[in-house]
């Protein structure tokens, strides 16, 4: 591992490895919302220490893709040619004494990883890269405000998780409806304002929040035009500066096939 920076919030960055992890269970947490646990040998030694890493997620659906798949180096320099579908998501759960590494998939109708998972049966496998690097954010901040959609709530779950006691975090979600509200854990003390899509808006929520107290950190991501507004509400409007600010696009409405 290689540090970029050894101060407050920074990178550290990992040798990526290939993996091909069995499908061990498969849970609906909500009806858009599944998770799947994978595991096997090769789970050995998979590190992930940001609570909003991405790991690559391999989709071959072709024998040509499969092919490729089977001999194809991550991260290499000019590695043109036929690959498989490749889609980004956070790892919700590891357990490496356990042998177990959940991921949680929405389950929207669309795009490979998507149609993967909802036809998903324990016993099948699925080909895993990363994470590439991971984003440390130490524990110096008073508040911490997480803002998503249900992409971003893996990563929200696994930030909530890690802080201590004596930490106030206030968690704004988009959702589809009701149905998609997850329980949260957490030793900090939380609030969630759930915001159900096409009859809110995620961003005058956020410009009319009343912000936790103390040093803040930000956090966003959802759409990614979304996620640039959010944030230039909370630069411009809300008068954070770019420090504590961190906005991700983890999809584009304007893409087909988003997951």
């Amino acid at each position: 591992m290689k540090a970029e920076n050894t101060q407050g919030v920074h990178r550290v960055m990992h040798e990526i490895k290939r993996r091909r992890l069995d499908v061990l269970r498969v849970v609906d947490l909500t009806p858009r919302m599944r998770r799947i646990t994978l595991g096997g040998p090769e789970l050995a030694g998979f590190l992930s220490l940001g609570s909003d890493d991405h790991i690559k997620l391999m989709f071959p659906r072709t024998p040509e893709e499969q092919a490729a798949l089977e001999t194809m180096v991550l991260g290499a320099p000019g590695a043109d040619g036929v690959k498989p579908a490749m889609r980004d998501y956070t790892p919700r759960r590891i357990d490496l004494a356990g042998g177990e590494l959940d991921i949680d998939f929405v389950l929207h109708g669309d795009g490979p990883a998507s149609t993967w998972a909802e036809q998903c049966k324990p016993g099948q496998h699925l080909y895993i890269g990363g994470p590439r690097s991971s984003m440390i954010v130490p524990d110096i901040f008073d508040s911490y405000l997480l803002i998503g959609d249900e992409t971003a709530i893996p990563a929200i779950a696994r930030r909530l998780e890690e802080l201590p006691a004596g930490r106030t975090a206030l968690v704004v979600v988009e959702i589809e409806n009701a149905e998609e509200k997850q329980a949260f854990q957490s030793a900090a003390s939380v609030e969630v304002i759930w915001v159900k899509r096409h009859t809110g808006d995620l961003e005058s929520v956020v410009t009319d929040l009343e912000l936790p107290k103390g040093e803040l950190y930000a956090w966003i991501a959802t759409e990614a035009a979304l996620s640039r507004r959010v944030r230039k509400v909370l630069l411009q409007a809300r008068g954070l500066n770019e420090g504590q600010v961190k906005a991700a696009g983890y999809w584009r409405l304007d893409e087909n096939d988003e997951g």
